[in-house]
C-alpha cells in the first residue's frame, strides 16, 4: 500500500490542532483587545480620523471572523505533510506582527505621541508583506487555505490606510 497523506493519515488528531490554532488567534485577539479597550475611549475617541473610518462597533466582528479564517487556514496547511513548514513559519510571523500592531498603535500613542502611529504604520506594512508571503507559501499546500487569507490581506490593507490617515491627521 502507498503512503497515506493529508488529513486521512492523522485520523482524529486534526481537531485538537484546529483548537490550538483557534487558541493562538484568540490569544492575539485578547491581547489586542486589552490595548484597544484601554485607549479607544481615550486618545483615540478624540483623535482626528479619516472619513473612511468605520464605526468602532465594526472592528470586533470583523476581526473575530478574520481570526477564525486565519486559524482555519493554518490548520488546513498543518493537515498536509510535506512542504507545510514554510507556510506555517509565515503564519507564525504574521500572527506575531498582528499581535504587535495593536499595542504599538493604541497603547503607544499616549506614551510616544505621533511617533507611535508612524511606527505602527511601519509594523502594518511589514504585516501586509508577511501576509502576502504566507499566501504565496500556502498556495502549493492548500489553495483553500490561501483563499481564506485574502479577506485578512484586504482588511489589513484597509487598516493600513486608516493607520496612515490617523498618523497624518494627528502628527
Amino acid at each position: 500500500m502507498g503512503q497515506r497523506t493529508g488529513s486521512r493519515s492523522r485520523g482524529g488528531r486534526t481537531w485538537p490542532a484546529l483548537l490550538v490554532f483557534l487558541a493562538l488567534s484568540a490569544v492575539v485577539a485578547v491581547l489586542g483587545g486589552l490595548a484597544t479597550t484601554a485607549n479607544v475611549d481615550g486618545w483615540y475617541a478624540a483623535a482626528a480620523r479619516p472619513s473612511w473610518t468605520p464605526p468602532n462597533a465594526v472592528f470586533g466582528p470583523v476581526w473575530t471572523v478574520l481570526y477564525v479564517l486565519i486559524a482555519v487556514a493554518a490548520w488546513l496547511v498543518w493537515r498536509h505533510p510535506g512542504h507545510r513548514r514554510p507556510a506555517l513559519v509565515a503564519y507564525g510571523i504574521q500572527l506575531a506582527l498582528n499581535g504587535l500592531w495593536t499595542p504599538v498603535f493604541f497603547a503607544g500613542y499616549p506614551a510616544f505621541g505621533p511617533a507611535a502611529l508612524w511606527t505602527a504604520f511601519g509594523v502594518i506594512v511589514v504585516l501586509v508583506a508577511a501576509i502576502i508571503v504566507q499566501i504565496v507559501l500556502t498556495v502549493p499546500v492548500s489553495r483553500l487555505a490561501a483563499w481564506l487569507l485574502v479577506p485578512y490581506l484586504l482588511w489589513c490593507l484597509y487598516a493600513a490606510t486608516l493607520n496612515a490617515g490617523v498618523a497624518v491627521l494627528n502628527g
